[in-house]
């Protein structure tokens, strides 16, 4: 039901309109009145209605000025003016601030009624068209997110100016103005499921706190398996600090009601220039590398991954036997990032104790067991471990702390990047296997990404990355093309309606399968067969 305001300050004249019509049998909920503007605006702001009638001239707070604060803040709201003053200049004014009727008093419930229809009609029209805007913007979020991943690329890599990434952030409608900004790097993790499987906890709980980034000044991006990357704004550091504390509550909220999830958070030192960015996020990526060597649900700050504890000489009791750890070089090679290798080596080697690395026989033993993990891990994946050179002891190559930290750096890189080859025979695969499961499944209204990923067993966002990658366009936009090309089909060789030919092709909604057709065809599908039959 569509709901009607009344503003009039003759009670007789007030009474006879809400009296005189049956609302409820005509579609509409009669939900408020008042005797003049100045009552009426703040019950309008509570209740919202779709409609509001008023009398033109009233106390306190006549009918234009009204009508010029409630185009001011509810633009939505449609305005039918009553008035018993036939003037030129009220007619204009009203006309110039948007008032969708004029009429003069006295009107009778029938013609009011009329002229309700009407109006009521145009804005079920708007609404209608308004639901298909945000239903296609809903589909459409997959391509957002792809360009606002390639937009923080550029954010974080000093590659473009300020003006140049305020000038995309515009086109993107991000609001990147700020004068401190700080990023934060977060990954939400699964403990019974390998990090690129489907998880509907891990969806669940991401959605949770996607409602919260959008209602406050925190812009995300996501970063595929590591997670999302948020951005933190605020007029000064005490403010980004007070954001980044109560987003850490409702992070902990949102995983404690999920006991097999757990999460990581590298946060970088807050900056007070867009082209300092960079060196926040190398700051979150450093941090958010101990996430190999930390227990779960932990919040490592920049500086805290910087500290090292001093030594004043060498002793076998300063060896921290627990980070010198095989299992923590394992983790890595199975799930950590080409581009986070030389943060995990150097955190690794912090880790085992600086002044310890200061013996020869014990770089040697770091250098040879990290060889031997790499080697059992390439195994492991099919791949010989003569891929990766093994270290020779006279070449110099444990002579002092660098040497062997370049050398394990090395051969971890060479091991990550010859996982990744392999994965892309096995994602080669899993992109056939949605295109087959599309073809199979595009007439469901419910298809998308989240229920494809869950159907190849993958994280929604992999698969958006791995799909993106392997076939140069995003899924949302081969699923949508797919079906107007199935679409196109109907309407060039059947007779059926395009209601039909909508359900057919997995739109429920015939209203918005016209709008998504124009939108990618440039025609409307009733364009499109009688330009078909002409060929």
């Amino acid at each position: 039901m569509l709901k009607v305001f009344l503003v009039e300050d003759e009670f007789v004249m007030r009474e006879g309109i809400k009296n005189n019509i049956d609302w409820a049998s005509h579609g509409y909920e009669f939900c408020g009145e008042a005797g003049d503007g100045e009552v009426a605006y703040p019950m309008i702001q509570k209740c919202k209605p779709d409609i509001v009638i008023t009398d033109i001239r009233m106390p306190f707070m006549d009918g234009l000025e009204l009508s010029k604060l409630i185009k001011k803040e509810m633009p939505w709201i449609e305005i039918i003016i009553l008035t018993g003053f036939e003037e030129f200049a009220y007619a204009k004014e009203a006309i110039k601030l948007g008032v969708a009727q004029y009429l003069s008093k006295p009107i009778s419930g029938d013609e009011l009624l009329q002229e309700l229809d009407q109006l009521a009609e145009k804005i079920r029209e708007k609404k209608r068209e308004q639901e298909v805007r945000e239903q296609y913007q809903r589909e459409m979020e997959e391509n957002v997110q792809k360009n606002r991943k390639d937009f923080f690329k550029y954010l974080v890599t000093g590659s473009k100016t300020p003006v140049e990434l305020l000038e995309m952030a515009d086109h993107l409608e991000l609001d990147i103005s700020a004068i401190w900004y700080n990023i934060v790097l977060v990954q939400i993790k699964s403990t019974r499921h390998a990090r690129d499987e489907f998880s509907s906890s891990i969806v669940e709980a991401e959605e949770t706190l996607k409602a919260y980034e959008s209602e406050s000044d925190v812009l995300a991006f996501e970063r595929s398996l590591e997670g999302k990357a948020l951005l933190f704004k605020g007029d000064s550091r005490e403010e980004i600090e007070e954001k980044e504390k109560l987003f850490l509550e409702v992070l902990q909220k949102t995983i404690g009601t999920y006991h097999h999830l757990v999460y990581y958070v590298g946060m970088g030192e807050p900056v007070n220039r867009l082209r300092e960015l960079p060196e926040s996020f190398e700051q979150a990526r450093r941090a958010f590398a101990h996430r190999y060597l930390q227990k779960e649900n932990m919040v490592i700050r920049s500086q805290d991954s910087e500290k090292a504890e001093a030594e004043e000489a060498f002793s076998i009791e300063s060896v921290n036997t627990k980070e010198v750890n095989r299992g923590k070089i394992t983790e890595f090679l199975k799930v950590g990032g080409s581009d986070e290798v030389v943060y995990f080596v150097e955190e690794f080697f912090r880790g085992v104790g600086t002044n310890a690395l200061k013996s020869g026989i014990f770089r040697q033993y770091i250098v040879m067991d990290a060889y031997f993990c790499v080697s059992d891990f390439l195994e492991s994946i099919h791949v010989g471990k003569e891929q990766v050179a093994a270290p020779d002891l006279n070449s110099g190559i444990v002579g002092d702390e660098k040497e062997a930290m370049d050398y394990v750096q090395g051969i971890l890189q060479k091991a990550v990047n010859l996982r990744e080859q392999r994965a892309t025979d096995r994602y080669r695969d899993v992109v056939e296997q949605v295109m087959h499961y599309i073809g199979e499944n595009y007439a469901e209204e419910d298809l998308s990404l989240n229920t494809v990923a869950s159907y190849v067993n993958f994280s929604p966002n992999h698969l958006s990355t791995i799909f993106s990658q392997q076939t140069g366009q995003t899924f949302i936009k081969y699923l949508t093309d797919y079906r107007m090309g199935k679409a196109k089909e109907l309407l060039r060789c059947t007779g059926e309606k395009s209601s039909a030919i909508s359900l057919l092709v997995g739109y429920k909604d015939a209203h918005y399968f016209s709008y998504l057709f124009k939108k990618t065809q440039g025609m409307t599908p009733t364009q499109y067969r009688n330009g078909a039959k002409t060929v």
